[in-house]
Formats: structure tokens, sequence, C-alpha cells
């Protein structure tokens, strides 16, 4: 480290081999992670049958979830930039996969949101101090990509908790498929731990450190970090309004069974994304050489052309049509799911990075907090359909945004750091 706290080590191939081995423990973890959230949307009918859930109370299941998750991120960011980061992905591991499996015991609506809440509660701790520490073991041309391969750990688990959930509910078994699923986390605590005993997460940083004890100071002085939190509040919110209702959507608007509505949710949708984010991410990496704000035209490219698959998913009038929007909204949205989070490294401070990523989390989760709620209120009165259009047109909102960051704001936060 030089005196403004940057890294001045020579990258050593043998740990950027292990580096990469990183991605992959952090992978099954992060895959655990969204499975275990997900499982639930693809229940709702059961729910409302077995439990008595009013489409409110299904809405919440999300919106609790969200609420708490989005608060309690800058504590865990504020945690993961002064303790170890090993320590804490891992713990975070343990104690969501144990809220998990205690879901498969509730017995009433009000049991269960307590238990989305404590998921909320337990799955913060996890991605910020992931995403800082897979920043900190990759250098700036390979990250996009390493946190892109990551990303595709929540792409297949929204997959397999969706359909994972919708096949046990139509097999009565929906109960254990959250016990299940946390056994399974609370088994690979045990390797995954191993593992990260045995990494370095020394960073390497290109950026200066901020000094400031409290992160929150100074991320708040950074015009293009606050933008990207706006966009990340949009576009996350868009994303839970699909990932909470597209299953009962389905199932009710083209009369598919539960396995199949929650399969043909996700599994477009997701597979589409997952090839959009590694496309964004490879070419946001190449073109960093040549353009420092590479990653924020990308999440700009994404979110302008994403904007109108959202309306063309709700409003198309088969079922193949509403296919091919979910996989050109996938292929989009996936350019800015690819950088969102990575191009916020850009500007903020090195000691800074897990408070970044928890204060978006913040930003994004609070406010898609509201999309299963108020969608869940207003599914009857406006519908589903009608609100995916309101989105589209937020999120074209939020592009014009970012856009004017690019060009006004991150060249000067961008030499701040650097």
């Amino acid at each position: 480290m030089n005196r403004d706290g940057v890294s001045t080590t020579r990258y050593d191939p043998a740990f950027e081999r292990k580096a990469w081995l990183l991605v992959g423990f952090t992978w099954i973890a992060y895959c655990l992670n969204y499975s275990d959230r997900q499982v639930i949307f693809s229940i709702f009918p059961v729910l409302k049958s077995e439990l008595k859930f009013t489409d409110a109370q299904l809405g919440l299941t999300g919106s609790v979830f969200l609420w708490v998750y989005g608060l309690c991120s800058p504590i865990a960011g504020q945690i993961g930039d002064r303790i170890s980061k090993r320590w804490l992905v891992a713990m975070s591991l343990l104690l969501w996969s144990g809220v998990t499996a205690l879901t498969g015991a509730a017995h009433s609506a009000g049991v269960i949101l307590t238990c989305r809440a404590l998921t909320g509660v337990t799955e913060s701790l996890f991605v910020p101090a992931a995403v800082a520490m897979l920043a900190n073991a990759h250098r700036p041309e390979n990250r996009s990509r390493a946190f892109a391969l990551y990303g595709t750990g929540q792409l297949a688990g929204i997959v397999i908790g969706g359909w994972y959930g919708g096949y046990m509910a139509q097999e009565s078994q929906w109960r254990f498929a959250f016990y299940s699923l946390g056994l399974v986390g609370i088994l690979y605590f045990y390797p995954y731990f191993r593992f990260l005993k045995t990494f370095s997460e020394e960073a390497h940083v290109e950026t200066k450190k901020s000094g400031s004890t409290l992160a929150a100071a100074a991320l708040a002085r950074i015009p293009t970090y606050l933008v990207l939190c706006v966009v990340a509040g949009v576009f996350n919110l868009t994303l839970w309004l699909l990932y909470t209702w597209l299953p009962d959507f389905l199932y009710e608007k083209f009369s598919l069974g539960l396995a199949d509505a929650g399969y043909t949710a996700t599994v477009h949708l997701q597979l589409a994304t997952m090839a959009g984010m590694l496309a964004g991410a490879a070419a946001a990496d190449w073109l960093y050489s040549w353009i420092k704000a590479s990653r924020f035209w990308l999440i700009f490219t994404g979110l302008l052309l994403g904007a109108p698959c959202v309306h063309l998913i709700g409003n198309s009038d088969s079922l193949l049509a509403t296919k091919l929007a979910a996989i050109a909204f996938g292929l989009s949205g996936g350019l800015a799911v690819a950088n969102l989070y990575i191009s916020s490294f850009d500007v903020v401070p090195a000691d800074t990075r897990a408070s970044a990523v928890a204060f978006m989390n913040l930003a994004a989760y609070l406010a898609s907090g509201f999309a299963p709620l108020f969608s869940g209120m207003w599914k009857q009165s406006i519908g589903i359909h009608r609100l995916m259009s309101y989105a589209s047109v937020l999120i074209v909102a939020a592009a014009l945004l970012l856009l004017a960051g690019i060009k006004f704001l991150f060249p000067a936060d961008y030499k701040r750091v650097h």
C-alpha cells in the first residue's frame, strides 16, 4: 500500500486462480440465498387456501423482507468494512438457512411474516461483504466478469426456488421445500467456511481511502454514487414486481399449473438475464481500458432497452409473446445487473466498498419493497399488467437521470478517488 491506501502489490497468478475459486464457492452460497427468499412466491395459491392469506398479506411476504433487508443493509455494510468479511458471509449463510427451515413450521400468516423479517435481517449481512470481498480479490479489468459469474447464482437461485416451491406445493409438500433448502445451507456452511479461512481478504484496490469513521458521510459527498442509488431503487422495484407477482399473473392469465407457472415466470427471464449479464460484464471489462465510464454506459443501455419489454410482459396477448418479452428484458436488464454494484467502486473510496453496496441495497430494497405490497393491494383495481406499464415509464426516467450523471458528474468523482 502507498500513503493513499492504494495497492501497489504485483498481481500473483496463484492468488488470481484462488480468487476465481472464491467466485465459485460464493456462487453456491448466493444461489441458496435467492432460492430461500424466492421459494415462497410460487406457493401463493396454497397460502391463500391453507393459511387464509389475503392478497395484501401475500404482498407483505415480499415487502416485509425487502424493507427489513434494506434497513439492515447500512449496518451490515458498516460491519463489513470494519470486521472480517470471510466470517460475516459464512455466519450469514448459517443464520438465514436456519430461518428458512423454521419457516416450514409456520401455521399462520403472522409467523410466516415474522420469518420473512428474520430472513431479511440474516441475509442482509451477506451481499455487502461478499461483493466487497470479490472486488478486493480481482483487478478492475476482471471485476465485472467476476461479479457477473457470482451474480448468476442469483438467477439460478430464483429459478430453483420458483420451480421447487411450485413443484412441492403441487405435491402438497410445501413445508418440506423450506426444511430441505434450510438443511442444504446449514450443511454447506462447513466447506464454505473452511475455504474462506484459507483465503486472504487483503484488498487489491486502485482508489484512495476516505479516512472517514462513518462510510455514510463519505458516500453522501459523491453525486454519481447518489444517482446510482436512485437507479438501483427504480430498477429493483421493477425486478421485484416481476419476481413477486409474475408466477401468480401467469397462473391466472394463462391457466397454467403451479409448477408450470413458477417455472415459466423464472426460467426464461433468468436465463436471458444470465446471458445479458455475462455479455455486459465482458464488454465492461474490455471497454474499461478506454472508457472509464464503460460500466455506467452499459447500465444506461440496459435500462433504455429494457423499459418497453416490461410493458410487453404484462400486456402481450399470448403466452409465447410474454415469454419473448421476458427474454428481451432479461438480455437488456442483464447489462444493468452485471454493472450496477461494481460501477460504484469506480467512484467510491476503497474503505467504503461494503457500505457502498449496502446503501445501494437500502435504496433498492426500500423502494422495491413497495412493489409486492402495493401490487397486492392494487391487483384487482388497477391490474398487474398496468402496473408493469407504469414501471416501464419509471425505468426510462432512471435511464435519463443516469445519462445526466455520466455526462456531468462522473468525470469529477472518478478523478477525486484515483
